[in-house]
């Protein structure tokens, strides 16, 4: 069987792991979940106690949680080495550097500002303190991040990989909480501007707002929440 992504929407990070699955080259299916809804229903736990996305059903029909645990899996399957190096490269490894801290310090960054967004009853103060201490924090690991790139066109090279999809996963949030201009960072705003314009992120992007989009062929199709909770739910 193909792999199943199951990647959340508004504006979830997975959105990214759709590109890279893309990118990838390999027959998969996706599942689109309602972070806001679905997502928190109790049966939504069977696939994931903790309600959150992604997740990935494995060719085995196995479930796999955890950005960094799904990215693993899809290097090992990179026969081609499309998205990532030869695990024993130095390219390897700082490929894999630069997503442990996107996928810690740079994503956790943006915690203070959901929950400010989210919280429900209204608490003014406290969202006030969130957002203040939430932009701050972002703006630190923004310039952690830019220092940290280097004169090539993508993250780890010269074409995208498993870094680059998980920058473009959460890059978007910056604008979206309205933390600083993008300009302020350089390197990361034309990083950015260059995975916008890719296919692959295009493509995953139109998927993760609901609508009809035509890839490279590889998704074959949707499947629905109910029946990958059903087949594959503990």
């Amino acid at each position: 069987m193909e792999p199943i992504l199951i990647y959340g929407f508004p504006l979830g990070s997975s959105m990214g792991l759709v590109a890279a699955l893309e990118w990838l080259g390999k027959p998969y299916r996706l599942c689109r979940v309602d972070m806001l809804g679905e997502m928190r229903e109790p049966a939504y736990a069977r696939i994931n106690a903790r309600h959150e996305t992604p997740a990935l059903i494995t060719d085995q029909g196995n479930v796999l949680t955890e950005t960094m645990a799904i990215a693993r899996w899809f290097a090992a399957r990179d026969s081609e080495r499309r998205i990532s190096f030869d695990p024993l490269s130095p390219e390897a490894d700082r490929m894999t550097q630069l997503m442990a801290f996107i996928n810690t310090g740079f994503t956790g960054a943006f915690s203070p500002l959901w929950v400010a967004l989210e919280m429900a009853p209204p608490r003014p103060a406290l969202q006030s303190a969130l957002r203040e201490w939430g932009k701050e924090a972002v703006i630190e690991r923004h310039d952690k991040l830019e220092a940290m790139v280097g004169d090539s066109a993508y993250l780890a090279g010269d074409r995208p990989t498993l870094a680059d999809a998980l920058f473009i996963g959460v890059a978007r949030w910056l604008a979206f909480h309205g933390v600083a201009e993008p300009t302020r960072w350089p390197k990361l705003a034309a990083l950015g501007a260059r995975l916008e314009a890719d296919p692959a992120v295009i493509y995953a992007t139109a998927l993760e707002s609901g609508e009809v989009a035509a890839g490279r062929g590889l998704c074959l199709g949707h499947v629905p929440l109910d029946e990958v909770i059903d087949r594959y739910g503990a």
